[in-house]
């Protein structure tokens, strides 16, 4: 069965010929749209017959959608000011619950990238409206689609279902942390927020209509009065049933506003998801595109309102990309670092061709002058260095916890992301079967590499299960390490209980083992900041830590080329710019000029084969 999310990517990516005849212009206002903009006072925003009313004035809402979390700070003016010069006039914003509510009841709201009330209010700075998607859960290509990971820790739970109470008192605690901040920015009430959507394509995971007037109940509660909205595919609405009367419809990859208007009633019903571009997969053959330009066009002409998922996609930083896969969990696909996505404004605030295409249409349409583009960051590059063995994970072991069988990394260690070791003596050799790997090992036999298994099954990859362990040199033990990688849990479906580690049984000849060592490697910042370094570099194996220096008279943003190294992590002066992988297509990592500094600057690779020094070269661009 095709999942939704592929289905919309063919949707994205179909000429307007397959697409036009679907448009159909429901009565409009005929006195034309109301140019206001945010200004911090008072604004009424209603939902009238069928079409957005701005202080009762008709309304048409150009979104684009832009995340905070994957911008760095200090380009969000320079972000919503590129989306205003597009000649939008509203910015659609999703918050991750994950990325403010690292563990249970310890929210950081302030810090960097997490302030979300800062980007709200420089939006109403700009005067742009916001259209607010807080979750709880938001997909996105994020980490569990927003749902932190904690949440797995207890293997019985079920998220997105207003019957598990566990869930929902996670959701309550969630809101309550958020919703205050979030009511005194309502256009009501001065601030630029027009619209909240109560929750992400609920349709397309679950058909109770309760849940969602329960979470609608929730921010109500916390002085979110709406309006509100829901956005989904439009076949998933209508067999689910899960439209909230009352609320605006969002179409996401869809524009047959006449089948949607029979589900939504006099409520209005708009683009909320339109697809300039795409997601891209690692080891997709290459980096999605779309091609919006004819649709914007009619859509314009329709007097539509829309949102462009995004206008811009930055970058998952660190451990925040997520990962599709079927509800069985197979066909397992984790989302790239970049999240370009294609987009109108590129990932380091360029503008690209489909910029201005989309900015000559629009203002084509309204009737006013739109701003210039601001210009794009300056960019720097430096010469070639070269990365040295610096540290080894098998001299940073911490403690061993001992265990019966070799559990996700979630339930032993409360640990969301990074690696896990697991250790055990064999007596003798034999195929050693892996059942439920999640998501890449490398395994070892008496320190010695042997293969590698991966649950992605790309080009460039084999997919098999198993490794043929030898017989032990003269009868005596031999140590079997099984040194687990995890991507970001999937974010999309059914198949939202993705723990990591190892879920399953470990056979050797078919027999199962027993009686483990497992030990933490999260890869945090006290575990890299403890280090330590390299004694004897006599007799590497796989599972390196490198260092590089690069010295800088003058600062800029950069992409760092990796294409020389094979699958792994790269910090910058101790910031994690997310994961690297030679089956690609994404070979060059985005390094915010914020996180450089001038003078020396630390560059540190951990790789999982390389066991020789490698070179780390610059770009100025994402792509070669």
């Amino acid at each position: 069965m095709m999942l939704r999310r592929d289905f919309l990517r063919l949707s994205a990516l179909t000429p307007l010929a397959a697409l036009s005849g679907r448009i159909v212009a429901a009565p409009r206002a005929k006195s034309g749209f109301v140019e206001r903009e945010a200004d911090g006072r008072p604004h009424r925003f209603e939902l009238s017959a069928q079409h957005f009313l701005l202080d009762g004035l008709p309304f048409q809402i150009r979104s684009g959608e832009m995340h905070p979390a994957r911008i760095p700070a200090e380009y969000w003016s320079h972000r919503i000011r590129m989306a205003k010069a597009m000649g939008l006039n509203t910015i659609a914003v999703y918050l991750m619950w994950n990325f403010l509510e690292s563990e249970p009841g310890v929210f950081d709201l302030l810090g960097g990238r997490r302030n979300f009330v800062h980007f709200i209010e420089l939006c109403r700075r700009e005067g742009m409206w916001v259209y607010l998607r807080p979750g709880p859960y938001v997909c996105a290509e994020w980490d569990m689609g927003g749902l932190p990971p904690y949440l797995l820790r207890d293997p019985s739970i079920r998220v997105r279902t207003k019957d598990d109470a566990r869930y929902m008192q996670a959701v309550q605690r969630y809101m309550d942390a958020i919703g205050p901040k979030l009511a005194p920015l309502m256009a009501s009430r001065g601030g630029p927020i027009l619209m909240v959507q109560i929750e992400n394509e609920y349709a397309s995971f679950g058909h109770d209509l309760d849940y969602l007037l329960r979470l609608r109940a929730m921010w109500q509660a916390h002085g979110i009065d709406g309006p509100f909205s829901i956005s989904d595919g439009l076949t998933q609405l209508q067999q689910a049933k899960t439209y909230v009367s009352g609320a605006a419809l969002g179409l996401d990859g869809d524009t047959d506003f006449v089948a949607a208007q029979a589900i939504a009633g006099e409520a209005p019903v708009w683009v909320g998801e339109g697809y300039p571009g795409w997601l891209t997969h690692w080891g997709d053959p290459d980096f999605q595109r779309g091609d919006y330009a004819a649709t914007l066009r009619q859509l314009l002409a329709q007097d539509r309102s829309f949102n462009l998922y995004v206008v811009h996609g930055g970058t998952n930083f660190g451990f925040t990309a997520g990962a599709n896969a079927h509800n069985d969990y197979s066909g397992f696909e984790p989302v790239i670092t970049s999240y370009d996505y294609g987009a109108p404004i590129n990932e380091r605030g360029a503008a690209t061709p489909d910029y201005y295409a989309f900015r000559a249409l629009i203002a084509a349409r309204v009737p006013h002058a739109i701003p210039t583009p601001p210009a794009a960051p300056p960019t720097i590059t430096f010469a070639e260095v070269t990365a040295t063995p610096f540290a080894s994970i098998w001299d940073n072991l911490p403690p061993a916890k001992q265990v019966g069988k070799p559990d996700p990394n979630e339930m032993l260690f409360a640990q969301d992301h990074g690696m896990v070791l697991y250790r055990k003596t064999l007596s003798t050799g034999g195929m050693l079967h892996i059942e439920g790997l999640r998501d890449y090992g490398t395994v070892f036999s008496a320190g010695r590499y042997l293969d590698y298994l991966s649950r992605v099954n790309k080009p460039g990859l084999h997919v098999t299960q198993h490794v043929d362990i030898p017989a032990p040199a003269n009868g005596a033990g031999a140590l079997l390490d099984i040194l687990v990688d995890s991507f970001g849990h999937v974010g999309y479906g059914q198949a939202m209980y993705d723990f990591k580690g190892i879920v399953g049984e470990v056979t050797l000849d078919g027999d199962a083992l027993r009686d483990w060592q497992a030990h933490s490697l999260p890869l945090d910042d006290a575990y890299i900041a403890g280090l330590r370094p390299l004694v004897d570099k006599s007799a590497l194996r796989p599972g390196l830590f490198f260092k590089a220096e690069v010295v800088l008279d003058r600062l800029g943003d950069c992409y760092l080329d990796m294409s020389a190294w094979d699958k792994g992590y790269l910090w910058v002066n101790g910031q994690l710019l997310g994961r690297y992988w030679r089956i690609g297509p994404q070979q060059r990592l985005y390094c915010p000029a914020s996180w450089f500094r001038h003078g020396r600057n630390e560059l540190l690779v951990l790789d999982m084969h390389r066991i020789n020094a490698g070179s780390i070269r610059s770009s100025d661009r994402l792509e070669g």
